[in-house]
């Protein structure tokens, strides 16, 4: 079955094509317009990480292997994650005006007691994601590189949930998360 018209000519068809062309009308106007097609560009590339698409991700985040990682961190908690908002609390339990026997008591009890043991912690739960995580990956995909997984895993696993890059795609216990409307 036919097209019902003609194939146009080359000339008619570049016609059509061609757009009128705006040069800038001096330097300040050329920067202007250039800042804003890089801030759209930005922005596409931003939208299209949100969504996940891992083909504007960098080369660190990309692959199968990759992927795996940051879902097997993202699917648990870990002692790790809460490392960050712990210190927060830890340094504003020090600043707090307090009777100068009891500032001793917590100062003695942050720096004696608690920190100490929650960077063991975090130490442990650092040391356990990237072995735990390297094993895996080796067993699932046996024909890929998976050198420096673990290291890639053990930093995600430090990071609050909220501000991981990119963002996690399973919820803590493995459900996917759910898709915004």
């Amino acid at each position: 079955m036919g097209k019902g018209r003609p194939t146009p000519k080359r000339r008619e068809a570049e016609r059509r094509r061609r757009q009128p062309v705006t040069a800038p009308k001096n330097r300040k106007e050329a920067y202007r317009q250039m800042r804003a097609r890089q801030a759209a560009e930005r922005a596409r590339i931003r939208e299209a990480l949100a969504r996940g698409d891992e083909r504007y991700m960098p080369e660190r985040d990309k692959g199968p292997v990759r992927r795996f990682a940051r879902d097997w961190v993202d699917s648990r908690r870990l002692v790790s994650q809460y490392f960050l908002p712990f210190s927060l609390v830890i340094l504003l339990a020090t600043w707090i005006p307090l009777q100068p026997d009891i500032r001793a008591y917590v100062y003695f009890a942050v720096v004696s007691v608690i920190w100490p043991l929650m960077m063991v912690s975090v130490l442990v739960s650092t040391i356990y994601v990237g072995w735990r995580v390297k094993r895996l990956a080796k067993e699932r995909f046996p024909d890929q590189n998976v050198r420096g997984v673990g290291w890639y895993a053990a930093m995600r696993a430090l990071q609050v949930r909220r501000l991981r890059f990119p963002p996690p795609t399973v919820l803590p216990g493995g459900k996917p998360v759910p898709q915004k409307r």
